[in-house]
């Protein structure tokens, strides 16, 4: 069974086409319009539109000339955005005729949606618009000439490189080649190129048998509108709606330089981004339709109507839902902080509850869209199981796991006993690998329909700077690490990154509970004071450590050397490592 079956069919009729219009949900609730792209069908919302029906009245119609509506005759003109601004109207007349609609875009739709949010006729109609890889042509052609008219190397340079991106768009223009294409060899290519190119899931519903058509149809879309509108942008394209921009940052045809201006047009304006590609609504509908959701529902609220310049961090990471482990203090709980802070959901996981539990009301508290406290010993694998299983049924599959939780222990190889060796590899090793086993399972098998997500294992500098004061400590961090490149290469595929953070020196407890193997109870309580003395004068915070981890997440970096002494380990590590051999035969005076 496809996400669109068992919808409510209906035709509208508008300027000379029959429009066919699905409908998912309650109709008293709220309604969500999704307009389609090109070369699409409404069955490119499927899967957004089956988790969003549960919350909302969701509204999908085949664009004239796509699916199931019938085409302009002549083609030629039956496409301008003003014909389509009617269709919109006929279709939100019929499904909400006395609320305003909440209107998604994607690609062409977004781009027509634009018209809708922008125009006069339309104004009351709409109540927020959420907009996916598709700008507005009047904000497009006064962005060209802003940078034809006072070009710098830069502007140049955002110039060139969104023609070379639009490539395709010549080639829609070229007469009846386009439409050859694809009622040929295009069109049966199509689906297979989008699995390999924009690594959607293959799907059963999509793309639908229409596509030849659909493409030859919608090339007139473009005809229609695209040089006529570059060469004379409306001066008044003023949305009148808040606005949220959803920009995917591996998008192959549109640059994110297109929208940097967008608050000049869109005062309203929220920003997300995705490190995905072209197609997020089939291969991230869990994320699109959470930002929906909680876009609208803040519009609904009467929480949308302040204009919201989120951080980048709040762009990437708003919505999502992340598990921390060790986050009842330290690191652990700055980057708990850090991931509320930008809007994420935060499971705070330590074996301490009451810390958890504040780390959890303080996430609230600083921003997060919500937090739990969960505790568990992360070197208990039933524990962890169980974690795992009330995690998934309760709070959903993970896009952002921080394997931080670590026990320190330093003393001689041979005054380190077998329990000692079992203690921190428990910790420190095994419960990177249980989180990694029973989280990241969950995050691959969802990465095969193309959503993936991002496992973080806090290792240490220790793992390349050998010591003779730490050969446990040391050993189970450098088992992180290499844990943490096998898990990089083989998860790829899957969309997921796998990075491993090495700080040095910083200012947590983790001295005042480390362990000192082969001396008495009073001494280790001295070394453990002095310890803490040392890292306290260094005073390097664990919230810069924080602001390293969602800066490698963003970016999906491998291995990330935290503090000034860790990156400069990292470097002899590669080029002398004959000088930390040396470093490591100095026995610190504690």
């Amino acid at each position: 069974m496809t996400a669109l079956e068992g919808a409510r069919e209906r035709r509208v009729h508008t300027g000379g086409v029959d429009l066919c219009v699905a409908e998912l949900g309650d109709p008293s609730d709220p309604t969500v319009v999704l307009v389609h792209g090109y070369p699409d069908s409404k069955e490119v919302w499927s899967e957004v539109a089956a988790r969003l029906a549960g919350r909302f009245h969701v509204v999908l119609y085949d664009v004239r000339g796509h699916g199931r509506s019938t085409a302009p005759r002549p083609l030629r003109g039956g496409f301008t955005l003003a014909k389509l601004t009617d269709d919109f109207l006929a279709v939100v007349d019929a499904v909400s005729p006395d609320r305003p609609v909440h209107l998604v875009g994607h690609d062409w739709g977004s781009v027509q949606s634009w018209e809708f949010a922008t125009v006069g006729r339309t104004e009351g109609r709409i109540a927020s618009f959420t907009s996916m890889s598709g700008p507005s042509l009047d904000h497009f052609g006064h962005w060209i000439n802003a940078r034809v008219k006072r070009p710098t190397p830069r502007r140049v340079g955002q110039l060139l490189g969104q023609g070379a991106k639009s490539w395709y768009v010549y080639l829609l223009h070229t007469p009846a080649l386009p439409e050859l294409a694809w009622r040929g060899p295009l069109g049966k290519q199509w689906p297979k190129i989008l699995q390999r190119v924009e690594r959607l899931p293959a799907s059963g519903d999509y793309p639908t048998a229409s596509l030849p058509s659909d493409a030859a149809h919608g090339a007139w879309l473009y005809r229609d509108n695209v040089r006529s509108r570059l060469r004379r942008p409306r001066e008044d394209a003023y949305a009148h709606a808040p606005v949220q921009l959803i920009t995917p940052l591996g998008d192959a045809f549109l640059s994110e330089r297109l929208y940097d201006d967008l608050e000049r047009w869109a005062p309203q304006l929220t920003r997300r981004t995705l490190p995905d590609k072209h197609w997020i609504p089939r291969t991230r509908p869990d994320q699109v339709a959470a930002w929906i959701e909680e876009f609208v529902t803040s519009v609904e609220d009467g929480r949308g109507a302040e204009p919201k310049r989120a951080d980048r961090h709040a762009q990437r990471f708003g919505g999502q839902l992340v598990l921390v482990t060790g986050a009842g203090s330290g690191i652990g709980r700055a980057t708990a902080f850090a991931f509320a802070e930008a809007g994420a959901r935060v499971v705070a996981v330590d074996r301490d509850a009451e810390a958890a539990a504040r780390t959890a009301e303080l996430s609230r508290l600083v921003g997060a869209a919500d937090a739990w406290p969960e505790t568990a010993d992360v070197s208990d694998e039933q524990a962890m199981e169980k974690l795992a299983e009330k995690v998934h049924r309760e709070y959903g599959v993970l896009d952002v796991l921080v394997n931080n939780a670590g026990i320190g222990l330093s003393g001689s190889f041979f005054a380190t006993t077998t329990d000692d060796w079992r203690k921190v590899l428990d910790v420190n090793l095994m419960g990177v690998v249980h989180g990694c086993r029973l989280f990241g399972a969950r995050m691959a098998e969802r990465g095969q329909g193309g959503q993936g997500g991002h496992i973080v294992n806090v290792a240490s500098a220790a793992a390349y700077q050998p010591s003779r004061a730490l050969p446990a400590y040391s050993t189970s961090k450098a088992a992180v690490l290499m844990l943490s490149e096998c898990l990089r290469a083989e998860l790829a595929p899957r969309r997921i990154g796998v990075t491993a953070i090495c700080p040095g020196i910083v200012n947590t407890n983790i001295t005042s509970t480390a362990r000192f193997a082969g001396v008495d109870e009073a001494e280790e309580r001295r070394r453990q004071q002095r310890s803490a003395r040392l890292y306290g004068m260094r005073n390097y915070p664990p919230e810069k450590v924080a602001s390293a981890i969602l800066e490698a997440v963003e970016k999906n970096r491998a291995v990330v050397p935290v503090t000034p002494e860790a990156r400069g380990a990292r470097v002899l590590s590669r080029v002398a490592p004959g000088v930390l051999r040396r470093i490591a035969r100095v026995e610190p005076k504690l």
